[in-house]
């Protein structure tokens, strides 16, 4: 199953927006214009799986922050709304699930500004027309089982739960547990720490690792599972040696823990060790782990993967973006327009241009629904 829309309402500089989807999500843009908030949009659809959506606004600033702070129709309610709808492109199949998220009432058990889950629907398309697989109003869930049978679920949920979390567990409703599983998946990588605290500066426990955390902590364990596991690291060494003039990747057999270094060719008999590394060149190896692993998962979204690196690096971080999509949809966000045509020549990607358009964040030659005709 992969994303094939999005569609976000009510959040920040999200007026109204809904986007297809292909393989490629190349989104391009200044500052200010809500690139930014595409990408979060998406984020908080994971969220969602994880239960974690209402800690997530919240950290943001509640939803007095997450609410878009334009003009409103008379009467019309107050609410975030996040939608995804997805496409199995072997069997055609399709689903979508909404989530509307809004404040709580005058009088209500909860505090002032914590976001309330106030609907979630769940459907499956697979015939003429979309069957309904959950539904949520209020605390109340109702879901078709293991049976299909729409039944009642047990348990009147809380304000801040949501039913994709809490039914996707319980391994009675298929469908939701289905959808939950595919969105845990999901790995967004915004930024790797390059300080000498950094994580992905670290040795890591000597654990196989098909993929990269989203804070790159085990690196060096998804690179010795690649070099010591998979031993095929042919595309690895030639992106690292593409952008880092030269240098040789360097994974010593495990003990306790995994460790890697960079052996570069002016000084060929020394192994650079991680904390000797620059910015620049300890992140570009941190997106090889995210683009390059042993298992990718079903989406890998960037947030500026631009940031710190030499410009004579991007050629080679696009050669792995489109390595990358022959096995995941990949969503990126960037500054670089430079970035962003290297991806396109070597994807056949879409550049969309992100703008602002009376304060709400639009893409340049598309209407809130999608392409203009």
């Amino acid at each position: 199953m992969r994303l094939s829309t999005l569609t976000a309402a009510g959040y920040r500089s999200l007026k109204s927006i809904r986007l297809d989807l292909g393989p490629v999500g190349l989104f391009v843009g200044e500052n200010g214009v809500g690139k930014s908030n595409l990408y979060r949009a998406l984020q908080l659809i994971k969220a969602s799986a994880e239960g974690t959506l209402a800690r997530e606004i919240a950290r943001e600033g509640g939803m007095q922050s997450a609410l878009w702070s334009g003009p409103r129709r008379a009467g019309q309610p107050v609410r975030v709304v996040l939608q995804a709808g997805f496409e199995n492109d072997r069997t055609a199949v399709k689903s979508s699930y909404r989530v509307e998220i809004g404040l709580p009432p005058p009088v209500s058990a909860g505090f002032a500004f914590e976001p309330h889950i106030k609907e979630e629907v769940l459907t499956v398309e697979a015939g003429r027309r979309p069957v309904g697989m959950m539904e949520r109003r209020g605390p109340a869930v109702s879901a078709r089982d293991n049976d299909g049978r729409r039944v009642e679920h047990p348990v009147r949920l809380m304000n801040s739960e949501t039913a994709l979390a809490a039914l996707g567990v319980s391994g009675r409703y298929p469908e939701a547990g289905e959808l939950r599983e595919l969105l845990l998946g999901w790995r967004f990588y915004h930024g790797f720490r390059t300080d000498s605290d950094s994580p992905v500066r670290k040795p890591a426990l000597a654990v196989t690792s098909p993929l990269l955390d989203e804070d790159g902590a085990n690196l060096a364990a998804v690179f010795a599972t690649l070099v010591h596991i998979r031993q095929d690291t042919v595309e690895l060494d030639r992106s690292v040696a593409d952008a880092l003039g030269g240098a040789r990747l360097e994974v010593p057999v495990p003990g306790e823990a995994a460790s890697f270094g960079l052996r570069m060719p002016e000084f060929p008999q020394r192994v650079f060790r991680p904390e000797e590394l620059s910015d620049g060149q300890i992140r570009f190896l941190a997106l090889a782990g995210a683009l390059m692993s042993y298992r990718l998962p079903a989406l890998v979204a960037l947030n500026e993967p631009e940031a710190s690196l030499h410009p004579q690096m991007l050629p080679a971080l696009a050669d792995m973006i489109a390595n990358a999509v022959e096995r995941t949809q990949v969503w990126i966000v960037t500054h670089s327009r430079d970035l962003a045509e290297l991806v396109r020549q070597r994807s056949g990607a879409r550049i969309r241009t992100v703008v602002r358009v009376d304060g709400a964040t639009a893409i340049e030659g598309e209407g809130p629904a999608g392409p203009r005709s």
